[in-house]
């Protein structure tokens, strides 16, 4: 479970990555999918630092 935590960030702005891509593929226009990426890719970062901070 603690390995899976470990890497929960970099999987949440793996995940805001492939939101951008199916933003910039698919051709749409809303910019809800961008302010969602950008959302996840944040929370992805955070989650990063702090969860790789206390666990060990």
């Amino acid at each position: 479970m603690k390995t899976l935590l470990k890497y929960l960030g970099v999987l949440l702005v793996l995940a805001g990555v492939v939101i951008l891509a199916v933003y910039y593929f698919g051709h749409t226009q809303p910019n809800s999918m961008l302010f969602t990426a950008l959302i996840v890719m944040v929370a992805g970062l955070f989650a990063h630092i702090f969860l790789n901070k206390y666990i060990e």
